[in-house]
């Protein structure tokens, strides 16, 4: 239980915030800057400390702490201005300048985590992988030289990603420059595998035999709560589902996704409640929690994300459940000190921050609030609850709102909900976990036992989500960060004074009565009477096109596996989908298909006669079976009807019945082409079709011309003019993603279209687009203000 604040001990706060300050500025602004930074903010400190031991007595008992302040600070000001000068000064940065090769030797610090990447090859490994390392030893002209600093690999070779934390390993590859505000020396992109690869040790190699055993039992479950399962318990996002990511996020529920303090503090506290039925000393259960809090850090990896979560649940637990208030405020700014102190780049993490003023808000806020709340009559558990979810999500608010551009008006409540079937889920979790490698049979059990716990939060999120208006726009960076925390503080202040505080309540009634409503019943997305929508799935296409029945629509290709679509076709109130076709089997196309399929009542699921590649045509069928949607095939000639839309195959024209797979020309050539009539006129939907596929098309004698066109491949210059002055269409739908590899869309492409007379939209800088029917021409309106074009 959340017992009255007591009294609070700040004397080792503001040496926190000095050390955080100058940790900043020194990876900013160098080792200079550091130690000048240190040494005025020492100076302040011990200034302001004489100055009140001569005006006031009692503060010389403070003394001791103002020179531990002054100290702490000076020490890290110098630990980071050390670590700054060794970084930039390293060899290695000096050569990544030049784009040079090296050859090195490191320690893998982090699991490989996988960036996601919509290949059109279209295997199951695309996408970069990224690894964080530490130097050992690079080589030069005089031989092996020993060193040491961070690394950052980027590699493609599937083989990285078996390599796990601690492991040797040595490579070549070209260097590139790494990001300012970061410890990283360089970073290095890796062609091939890692050659000479050392051995695991035997704690590394138990945990990663134990979290595969969790992934192992979690398989029972449903996709969804089997890959949100070893994340809520370990942090292992490898599995979990792209439309969970995305709701979670929606909801402010993301926080359950990553290791925690207060994964830890459900552990230690199950442990401790064990040892109280047991009557077991404080010694005894005092142990038992170290030994778990140790435990669960070599299962879910000693990473720097991981050892702060350590951290920050020992504080978590010690300010909670074993009720010493006055230690839990100076055990936070002690652990800030010491991990800053060992590792600077912290400073500079979002999840530290994060993590921090999570912490600080239930060791400040939720005693206060729940003790509040408990004497206007709210019940206990409720009030405790209450304080804790509202204490945790204001003090990151501003943080949150800082890094996404958003608010969530819906965050505290989903929290609220979700938040009594955590610890069951992750007690659960972590003991399906530990018996899996000893008897999967037993760890099966207690995962179907965790499986209504986690589909409950799978539902929350999905509910809080699908709220219209959810979430407002907010500046983002730094500024809007700022901007938040000053209106919330200029609240709490108003709200505590009783003369304000009518005033505060009546203006928050407005808002809630008048604002949000007229979010919900006139939001301005979807655009009344809509007829075709290109939904932003970053970089892959996923085109909705209404049937004219009411949440009915027919979906042309999915995008990757970004959750986009689903979000998309959730915000258009679409449920029932009539069709869904895939023009052709890649990545960027099918990822998505378990997302559109989620919810929604799904008819059919249309492909071309080409499956290929063999590993897409796999996915696309299980997904279908799974989901219990028959798979049709169409080919040229074929025609669909539904009230307001009526659909014709035009290509391809001769598709091929054997292709290279490897070749992502041949596949995209024999992408379905369709010709859709709809009450905006005529809509041409290409896929990724190229330059034979669009000579076959001409050839073939068929009237391509349209209103609306959806430019082949996104925009690829593999578009042939001939093709398009064929097409005149009135608006050109360039779905594709910002800031892609392939230099999508091409400049002639969108020159060459605008000479036509048509408008060009993307994706990339409108968001979801959607045609409507016009008086004289179709109505094109975008999700979000289109920013200038690069």
């Amino acid at each position: 239980m959340i017992e009255q604040p007591a009294r609070r001990d700040l004397r080792l706060v503001p040496s926190a915030l000095a050390v955080w300050g100058t940790t900043l500025v020194g990876m900013y602004g160098g080792h200079h800057a550091a130690i000048l930074v240190g040494i005025v903010a020492c100076l302040l400190v011990i200034g302001c400390g004489l100055r009140a031991w001569h005006r006031f007595p009692l503060a010389r008992r403070m003394m001791a702490g103002v020179l531990a302040v002054g100290a702490l600070t000076i020490t890290a000001s110098i630990g980071i201005a050390l670590r700054v000068q060794h970084t930039s000064g390293h060899e290695l940065r000096a050569a990544a300048e030049r784009g040079a090769e090296a050859l090195v030797r490191l320690r893998l610090t982090e699991d490989p985590v996988r960036l996601s990447s919509a290949g059109y090859a279209g295997s199951p490994d695309d996408g970069r992988l990224l690894i964080r390392t530490q130097l050992t030893a690079m080589r030069g002209d005089d031989g092996w030289t020993p060193t040491w600093g961070g690394t950052i690999v980027l590699a493609d070779d599937p083989e990285w990603a078996t390599l796990l934390p601690g492991q040797q390993v040595t490579v070549e590859g070209s260097l590139l420059p790494a990001r300012s505000g970061d410890l990283t020396v360089a970073v290095l992109r890796v062609r091939g595998p890692p050659t000479a690869v050392g051995p695991v040790s035997w704690w590394q190699s138990a945990a990663d035999v134990i979290r595969g055993g969790l992934r192992t039992a979690a398989s029972v479950l449903h996709p969804d709560p089997a890959g949100l399962l070893p994340a809520l318990v370990v942090g292992d996002t490898r599995d979990q589902s792209a439309q969970v990511e995305e709701e979670f996020q929606a909801a402010g529920l993301t926080h359950l996704t990553a290791v925690s303090g207060a994964n830890l503090a459900i552990l230690c506290g199950a442990v401790l409640l064990g040892c109280r039925a047991l009557s077991l000393g404080p010694i005894p259960s005092t142990l038992a929690a170290g030994v778990t809090l140790v435990g669960f850090v070599i299962l879910a990896r000693p990473e720097p994300s991981v050892l702060r979560a350590a951290a920050m649940g020992a504080v978590t637990l010690l300010a909670l459940v074993l009720g010493r208030r006055r230690c839990a405020l100076p055990a936070l700014a002690g652990t800030v000190i010491v991990l800053l102190m060992v590792r600077p780049e912290l400073a500079t993490h979002p999840g530290f921050a994060l993590s921090v003023a999570a912490t600080a808000g239930l060791v400040i806020l939720a005693p206060r609030w729940a003790g509040a709340l408990r004497d206007r009559g709210v019940p206990v558990v409720l009030a405790e609850a209450l304080a804790v979810a509202m204490a945790a999500q204001l003090a990151t608010a501003p943080l949150v709102a800082g890094l996404s551009g958003e608010v969530s008006l819906i965050s505290v409540l989903a929290n609220l909900l979700a938040a009594p079937a955590v610890p069951p889920a992750t007690v659960l979790g972590v003991l399906a976990a530990l018996i899996a490698p000893l008897h999967l049979g037993t760890a099966e059990l207690l995962v179907r036992l965790a499986g209504p716990e986690v589909w409950w939060l799978i539902l929350v999120g999905r509910h809080a989500a699908a709220v219209p208006g959810a979430r407002l726009d907010w500046p983002g960076g730094m500024g809007g960060g700022v901007l938040l925390a000053v209106v919330l503080v200029v609240l709490i202040l108003l709200v505590r004074s009783r003369r304000t505080r009518t005033l505060v309540l009546a203006l928050v009634l407005v808002l809630v009565l008048f604002l949000v409503p007229s979010r919900i019943v006139a939001p301005g997305w979807p655009p009344r009477d809509w007829t075709v929508v290109a939904c932003d799935v970053e970089q892959g296409d996923a085109i909705v096109l209404a049937t004219g029945e009411p949440g009915s629509a027919v979906v042309v290709d999915t995008g990757p596996d970004n959750g986009a679509v689903h979000a998309c076709l959730r915000d258009l109130g679409v449920h029932t989908l009539a069709l869904i076709v895939l023009s052709h089997l890649h990545a960027d196309h099918i990822g998505g298909l378990t997302s559109a399929m989620t919810g929604r009542r799904v008819s059919a699921v249309a492909v071309g006669p080409l499956r290929a590649p063999a590993w897409a045509d796999t996915r696309v069928r299980e997904s279908a079976a799974a989901a219990q949607v028959p798979i049709v095939e169409l080919r040229a000639d074929q025609r669909l009807d539904w009230p307001e839309l009526t659909m014709e195959v035009l290509g391809p024209v001769a598709p091929p019945t054997r292709v290279d797979e490897e070749s992502g020309t041949e596949i995209n050539d024999a992408s379905l082409v369709i010709r859709a009539t709809t009450p905006v006129g005529r809509v041409l939907l290409t896929g990724d079709v190229e330059l034979a596929g669009q000579d076959a098309l001409l050839g073939s004698g068929v009237d391509l011309g349209a209103d609306v066109l959806k430019v082949p491949h996104h925009g690829s210059r593999y578009t042939s003019p001939r093709f398009l002055a064929a097409i005149r269409p009135r608006v050109a739908l360039i779905s594709v993603g910002a800031d892609n590899r392939y230099g999508h869309p091409n400049a002639t492409v969108i020159d060459e279209l605008t000479t036509l007379g048509a408008e060009v939209v993307r994706t990339d800088l409108g968001g979801d687009v959607a045609v409507a029917e016009g008086a004289e021409a179709p109505l094109v309106a975008r999700r979000t203000p289109e920013v200038a074009q690069p």
